[in-house]
């Protein structure tokens, strides 16, 4: 059965050209809700030292269409990853002849926050890991398993499985452990660096213009609350380190490996970006 999504009226934007609009419109809502049942929140303060008076969810800068699909989870594309998601969580592989639930059980219990505090710092490798290699980690020392290759086999809807049991949930990340404020301060300048034949950083569209347009894509502030998300013009799953990687491409430059150094200082300091908003895996974008 159909669920009843309510959206606020906004005020549209006309002007479809490079950096042509002006400012976001007004908000269709302060809260995501999801089946009518789960508020979630995609307005928030910052936190200190954050360079926005206001941290706001992509989902704002989406149709009224793709916003309304993404708030039901009966319609969400995304789900399917995340149901797909579900299979590799109780599937047994690897030498030891177990399945991530042989250790974690329920995910709804055990993995419940998990995803709202990663990227979290590794003692072993004395750096930053993201959900990915983390449970790459786990594959290979506790399953016997091959680790996953970059968005390869159970990747992606396993990641955006155990993200989506922490919906709703704000993001918050430890900075206290290990060196983790070497590396946001690593991720800031990267987050900043021009690069490419177009000299543009992430800052150049996700801070100075966010709310404008270029060309036909609407520039929100590049957070990353949804991750990983649904993109309707890929029609899969995306995850963050291809997100990324798409456009430092997009800058025409050489974009770096994933889950390389630069990228995951970049994924510490832009999740930090976007303390305090919901989780909202899998998010739908276009």
């Amino acid at each position: 059965m159909s669920k009843k999504i309510t959206l606020v009226k906004y005020s549209a934007i006309s002007a479809v050209v490079l950096f042509a609009a002006s400012a976001l419109a007004e908000p269709v809502a302060d809260k995501l809700v999801i089946d009518d049942e789960l508020e979630m929140m995609t307005r928030v303060a910052p936190p200190e030292g954050h360079p926005l008076s206001e941290i706001i969810s992509g989902w704002h800068y989406r149709t009224p269409e793709t916003r309304a699909l993404e708030a039901d989870s009966f319609q969400n594309p995304g789900m399917l990853g995340v149901e797909l998601g579900e299979e590799f969580w109780n599937k047994v592989e690897g030498t030891a002849g177990k399945s991530c639930a042989s250790c974690h059980d329920d995910a709804a219990t055990s993995m419940k926050g998990v995803g709202a505090g990663y990227p979290k710092w590794h003692e072993k490798t004395g750096r930053p890991i993201n959900l990915e290699l983390q449970i790459n980690q786990c594959r290979v020392e506790n399953m016997g398993a091959e680790a996953y290759k970059f968005d390869k086999g159970g990747q992606k809807p396993l990641t955006a499985y155990i993200k989506h049991q922490s919906l709703g949930m704000p993001v918050k990340l430890n900075l206290e452990e290990g060196d983790m404020e070497t590396w946001l301060e690593k991720g800031k300048d990267m987050y900043y660096k021009r690069t490419g034949q177009l000299n543009l950083s992430c800052a150049s569209c996700h801070e100075k213009n966010n709310g404008k347009y270029i060309r036909a894509d609407h520039l929100s502030q590049g957070n990353v609350n949804g991750f990983p998300t649904y993109r309707l013009k890929q029609g899969t799953l995306i995850s963050t380190h291809n997100r990324f990687r798409g456009c430092i491409r997009d800058t025409r430059a050489e974009f770096p490996k994933a889950f390389s150094d630069p990228l995951m200082a970049l994924e510490l300091y832009v999740t930090w970006r976007g303390t305090g908003l919901s989780v909202e895996t899998p998010g739908v974008r276009q």
